[in-house]
């Protein structure tokens, strides 16, 4: 779970790791059964198809530094347990040391962004002091996807933002947090982009800094298949055949167009290219 930094143009991006899990590819992803897997069994493996057939999931934040800005996108699991989830919390309380031995203590984050509201975005958006739950960066502003949380506000039953009270509302009653639009501009070099289909306000996010470029996912896709199977969803998407299409349009926008594309659940080594093969599109390292 080593960290990896990326530089595009003045940008610089780091990658600080929460959790890896190995997961039944089809409990991920139904539609990816040995059979339908097979091929892309040779270009997945060995980073993104495990020998024994599983994949491994990860749970990262990106770190962006523009502008003199540090810019947090997603905040992961955090360590309030996900009932059902399990398996993502065990190694993940140290999430806050990690960071801070990146070089990037929490105090010292100026913005901090989520693609969208599900749980394994906000957790470290606050952290436990006593009772009571409390945002983790006291000089940042919290930024949340107005159509997002307008979504999911009036959600009585959503058990993918169970964790939304101590992660986000308390964020915005504490007076830390801006709604934002889904092409909101934080630098000059740095922007959303609305992806819709996973969440209705779902955003990833661009970056374009000396002639290069590079697309943070969020989940608008979570694994490196589904741009070759842009069909395959996972149970958490809000609108699948919405999702579908937005990784189909992304696809056409950046197959073969050097934008580096930083998967935010993909393992190491979590970026790569998107190139045009046999008439669809695959995900090359």
């Amino acid at each position: 779970m080593q960290n990896i930094t990326w530089t595009i143009g003045d940008v610089r991006i780091t990658r600080i790791v929460e959790v890896e899990a190995q997961l039944p590819f089809e409990e991920f992803l139904p539609q990816a059964n040995p059979e339908a897997l097979a091929p892309h069994a040779e270009w997945l493996r060995p980073h993104f198809l495990n020998e024994d057939g599983t994949l491994t999931i990860s749970v990262h934040a990106l770190l962006v530094e523009s502008a003199g800005q540090r810019i947090i996108v997603d905040t992961c699991v955090g360590e309030k347990p996900i009932e059902g989830f399990e398996i993502l919390n065990p190694a993940s309380y140290d999430f806050l040391d990690r960071l801070a031995a990146a070089g990037f203590p929490r105090e010292s984050i100026a913005t901090l962004l989520c693609t969208h509201l599900h749980f394994g975005h906000v957790g470290w958006n606050t952290m436990r002091d006593g009772d009571r739950w409390v945002p983790t960066f006291p000089n940042a502003r919290y930024l949340f996807g107005r159509t997002e949380w307008d979504h999911w506000r009036s959600e009585e039953e959503a058990p993918f933002t169970s964790t939304l009270a101590d992660t986000v509302t308390c964020v915005i009653d504490a007076g830390l947090a801006d709604l934002v639009e889904t092409d909101h501009k934080l630098t000059d070099e740095v922007r959303l982009e609305a992806t819709p289909g996973h969440t209705p306000g779902h955003v990833s996010v661009h970056i374009e800094s000396g002639g290069e470029h590079a697309v943070i996912t969020g989940d608008m896709t979570h694994h490196p298949v589904q741009w070759a199977e842009p069909t395959w969803g996972i149970s958490a998407d809000v609108d699948p055949a919405g999702a579908s299409e937005t990784r189909r349009r992304l696809a056409r926008e950046h197959a073969d167009s050097g934008t580096l594309v930083i998967g935010t659940h993909y393992p190491t080594p979590t970026a790569g290219h998107l190139r045009t093969r046999n008439g669809g599109c695959r995900f090359e390292v």
